[in-house]
Formats: structure tokens, C-alpha cells, sequence
């Protein structure tokens, strides 16, 4: 059985820093590429940031600069280090595997966790 496992999402001030860890189980963990996606209220899920089976790295222009995704193999997690925080970036974040490693959108990923809220405050 797959499971996802976020954590590390909590209320932070504008211009402080988060990391979000997601602990995967039940998957070949380096098969997997690895994805960060977020959803604010009201909104639709969006892409954040991924990582390939090999490392390579993707990230939405919104968050360029700014966080940083990298994953562990020793210890199944892809994390998300989360710099200059802003109110905008409000949302449930959610990790997700693609064991194609091609997937260009939500729909691609084949595993999801169930959410960690991350609030940012002005």
C-alpha cells in the first residue's frame, strides 16, 4: 500500500522560512519522480516544484528563487525548503509520485498525500 506523508506546515510570518517534509512507503521510492503541488481556498491545485528520478529540477515561476526541492533515497523524502515567504503562498501543500517521471500535470502523478497547511501571515 502507497502512502504519502506530508508534515512541517505551520503559521509563519511574511518572510520567514518553512520546510515540508513527505515521507513515502509502500513504492520504489527512486522510481519515482516527485512532485509539490498547492491549493488555496477557492482555488485551483497548482504545480510547485518536482524533482525527476535523477535529481533534475522544476519549479513554477511563482516560487523560483525561493524554494528548493531535493529528496533523500536513504530515508524515502522529498522535501521542500520554503524561503521569503508570502501571504500568497497560503495553501495546503500536497506531495505526489509519478512513476512515469514525465508527468507535466496534476493528473499525471499517480500517488498523493493528504496535505500539510501552510499559513503565511502579513
Amino acid at each position: 500500500q502507497v502512502e504519502l506523508v506530508e508534515s512541517g506546515g505551520e503559521l509563519v510570518q511574511a518572510g520567514g522560512s518553512l520546510r515540508l517534509s513527505c515521507a513515502a512507503s509502500g513504492l520504489t521510492f527512486s522510481s519515482y519522480a516527485m512532485g509539490w503541488f498547492r491549493q488555496a481556498p477557492g482555488k485551483e491545485r497548482e504545480f510547485v516544484a518536482r524533482i525527476s528520478r535523477n535529481s533534475k529540477t522544476y519549479y513554477a515561476d511563482s516560487v523560483k528563487g525561493r524554494f528548493t526541492i531535493s529528496r533523500d533515497s536513504a530515508k524515502n523524502t522529498v522535501y521542500l525548503q520554503m524561503n521569503s515567504l508570502k501571504p500568497e503562498d497560503t495553501a495546503v501543500y500536497y506531495c505526489a509520485a509519478d512513476l512515469g517521471g514525465i508527468a507535466t500535470t496534476a493528473s499525471g502523478y499517480e500517488y498523493w498525500g493528504q496535505g500539510t497547511q501552510v499559513t503565511v501571515s502579513s
